[in-house]
């Protein structure tokens, strides 16, 4: 999860202790509509595409076409759970010069798409975003690759573990996930274990927290699509121990790659990104 200091503060128990009857899974999302970066400044191409989802809601999202003359697959990216995708760009931009497809979705609330962000429709939004995917002729044909990170990557535990196996959902050919926590009611009562004004309340407040999409408990049924894992050692937003957690309970294949970067920076640095592209494209 994105740095933001009121998580790991008195507002995480004012506002739980304001929201037990309805759930405090609204404060995993800080999002904001401000326009940080556009693809084309990064001399990308792209799309703006529009979803409607199944409860009224629109989202906005990008479609990033390959710019080398060849198409390896498409990765399909979910972001943290600060302010939109045109912060998170800069995490993917360097994928359409190495042959990938990229699409990125904003969840309801954030950015240009429409509704209040919550857990549940932030799932129903990622799904979303996965059928339109696997209904795109730009992508069809190609592997299609899920990349999430911080949030994205516990939504996208989520989605490939459970979401895609029923209902003849869209499959996956691969899954990487980017300094994801092992739980969403796992991380609520770290945190609020750590805060000694919170300490206390940890128990009942991170109950309010629905614990049937905790990543820990679907990680097992990725297989047999193939897994990678990402987390730095020092990561101070979601610590190492998340990570290596959900490589346990992972069934092969799979694979972990330790790095030593800030939280969700992995990116930025070259190397990172060539272990990311040879999953890929062994996949």
């Amino acid at each position: 999860m994105e740095a933001r200091p009121t998580y790991l503060s008195l507002t995480l128990l004012l506002l739980c202790g304001c929201s037990l009857l309805t759930g405090c899974s609204g404060l995993f999302f800080y999002p904001d509509q401000a326009v940080y970066l556009t693809p084309d400044r990064l001399n990308l191409t792209y799309e703006d595409v529009y979803l409607d989802t199944a409860d009224g809601e629109t989202l906005h999202g990008w479609w990033l076409p390959s710019n080398n003359g060849t198409t390896k697959g498409t990765v399909y990216y979910l972001h943290g759970n600060a302010q939109n995708i045109s912060s998170h760009i800069l995490n993917v931009a360097w994928l359409p010069e190495r042959g990938y497809n990229v699409f990125m979705i904003d969840y309801r609330g954030f950015g240009s798409s429409t509704g209040v962000p919550d857990l549940e429709g932030a799932l129903h939004d990622a799904e979303t975003g996965l059928r339109w995917l696997a209904a795109n002729p730009d992508a069809s044909g190609s592997p299609i690759m899920l990349l999430g990170q911080s949030l994205g990557g516990a939504l996208g535990a989520a989605l490939a573990g459970k979401w895609t196996k029923t209902q003849a959902r869209p499959a996956l050919d691969a899954v990487v996930l980017d300094a994801a926590f092992s739980g969403f009611r796992t991380i609520a009562q770290e945190k609020l274990d750590s805060f000694w004004l919170t300490w206390a309340l940890q128990v009942p407040l991170s109950w309010t927290i629905p614990d049937d999409h905790e990543a820990q408990d679907l990680i097992a049924a990725v297989a047999p699509t193939p897994l990678l894992i990402i987390h730095s050692t020092r990561d101070a937003i979601v610590p190492f121990h998340h990570g290596t957690t959900l490589f346990t309970k992972a069934q092969q294949p799979k694979q972990f790659l330790q790095t030593d970067t800030p939280h969700a920076a992995t990116f930025v640095y070259p190397e990172y990104r060539e272990e990311v592209i040879e999953f890929l494209e062994a996949e």
